[in-house]
Formats: structure tokens, C-alpha cells, sequence
């Protein structure tokens, strides 16, 4: 089997566990959080190495992002990929203009035979991306793959559907994208942290790659949506309690 050219397009968030809300503003508080590589991104560079260490071939790693995403580049590096391209953004990128940006790219890259995304990103979870950019190519796609096996000329990928699993095949190249639960992404080791530095970033600009597009959406506001407990609690499982839990769904829309 041929060595296999494999790209991942990645996405630089901030750590949503530590978001607070303004109380007064009710808007997210950003400034000053942590910033990771999206965390089902991960699992599809994981799934790209697992392919490579099979089949041989190269790992390339793309992101639209602000310059501190070269950091989170490194990171991927060390884990096993060959090199990345970081794509300047301002952060007003739509997904429409991030996949145009990702789609020249992966054009001005050339050669390539299967493209990874994660299912979707942890800031908006919009699960775009992958999907955007198998029109854009006008390549195949398989979407939310939690079993992945590649063969010499084809693919087979298991989707999570929630209540089921259907197994679908496609030639190359492709895109998928991945759920969480395809894999768990390793550590890197020292030697391989150090290792990285040897590893080329490319920096390719919105004027290099030729995209001119404008955003479809704009982002008027963002706020958190206030949550409070009823704090209901049926102690016992009787059988009237059951009945009373079971008329308090229905009543809020829980259940219907």
C-alpha cells in the first residue's frame, strides 16, 4: 500500500470549563482563559498518527487562528504529526470564510488522500467544518466516525447516530470527521516535545492563498442563559412518587 498524505484541520479554543459569566453584563467572561487545540481535534490527529504508524505516509496540521495558535501547533507536532500551516485570522471569521481559508490551503498543499476534522469544535459546536469543506473540494465525506479502518484503495467508517451505527465506505481521498470516542489521544514524550522544534510551521495569509470572502454571519451578542435548580427531590421510589415525578415532567416539558 502507498504511503497516504493525510491532513487534519484543527481549531484553537479557549478551556470553556474555567468561562465565568459577567452576573451584571450576563456576557462570557474570555479574557485572560487558557487556550487549547478543540479537544475532538485531537482525536482526529490521534486517528491521523494511528493511520500513519500503519500505513506510512505524512501528517499535515491546519488552522485559521491568531498567532498564539502556532503554540498549539507545536503541541500537535510533538504528538506525531510532520508539519502545520497556521493561517492568520482577526477572530471574525465565519465558518464560511474558516473553510474557504482551509479549502485553499489544503488546494495549495496538492496531494492528499484523507482529510480529518473533529465532529465539532467546543466553543460553538456547529459541526460545519468537515462537511463545508467535502463541497468545497467536492470530495466524499463520512461525519461523526467512531471506527475508522483504511484499506488499500478505500475507507470504512462506523457513524454514531445516537440510537444506532451504520457503516458506510468510501474511495480516497475523503473527508471524515470523528467523535470523541474513536480513540484517546496520547502524551507526547519529552524527546518528542523537543523534537518539535525541528518541525517546520508554514504561515500561509488570507492574500497568499488568494480567499477574498466575507462573512455570511455576524455575531451580534453573546450571553449565558441563567439556569437555577427547582431543587424538587422524591425520596422515596414509591409508587405515588413515581406518578408525582413522572406528571412534574410532562408539566415542565421534560417528557412528553
Amino acid at each position: 500500500m502507498r504511503s497516504l498524505k493525510i491532513i487534519v484541520c484543527v481549531k484553537q479554543v479557549v478551556d470553556a470549563s474555567d468561562m465565568k459569566i459577567d452576573p451584571n453584563t450576563k456576557k462570557p467572561i474570555l479574557a485572560g482563559l487558557e487556550k487549547k487545540v478543540n479537544d475532538i481535534d485531537k482525536n482526529a490527529v490521534e486517528e491521523a498518527i494511528k493511520i500513519k504508524e500503519k500505513h506510512g505516509g505524512s501528517i499535515t496540521v491546519i488552522t485559521v487562528g491568531e498567532p498564539d495558535a502556532r503554540e498549539r501547533l507545536k503541541e500537535l507536532l510533538a504528538m506525531g504529526a510532520d508539519e502545520a500551516v497556521l493561517i492568520p485570522g482577526s477572530g471574525d471569521e465565519d465558518y464560511s470564510v474558516i473553510t474557504e481559508l482551509l479549502a485553499a490551503a489544503i488546494k495549495k498543499i496538492g496531494e492528499y488522500d484523507i482529510i480529518l476534522c473533529g465532529e465539532a469544535s467546543t466553543d460553538m459546536f456547529s459541526g460545519q467544518v468537515g462537511p463545508r469543506l467535502a463541497g468545497l473540494l467536492g470530495i466524499p465525506q463520512i461525519t461523526y466516525v467512531h471506527n475508522l479502518v483504511v484499506e488499500k484503495d478505500k475507507v470504512i467508517g462506523e457513524r454514531n447516530l445516537g440510537d444506532k451505527s451504520i457503516t458506510m465506505e468510501s474511495s480516497m481521498p475523503v473527508v471524515i470527521t470523528v467523535t470523541k470516542e474513536i480513540n484517546e489521544p496520547r502524551l507526547p514524550s519529552l524527546m518528542q516535545i523537543l523534537g518539535a522544534a525541528n518541525k517546520p510551521i508554514h504561515e500561509w495569509t488570507k492574500e497568499t492563498l488568494g480567499v477574498t470572502a466575507k462573512p455570511l454571519v455576524e455575531t451580534i451578542s453573546l450571553e449565558g442563559v441563567s439556569m437555577e435548580r427547582k431543587n424538587i427531590v422524591f425520596e422515596e421510589a414509591t409508587d405515588e412518587n413515581i406518578e408525582k415525578l413522572v406528571d412534574y415532567l410532562i408539566k415542565e416539558g421534560v417528557v412528553g
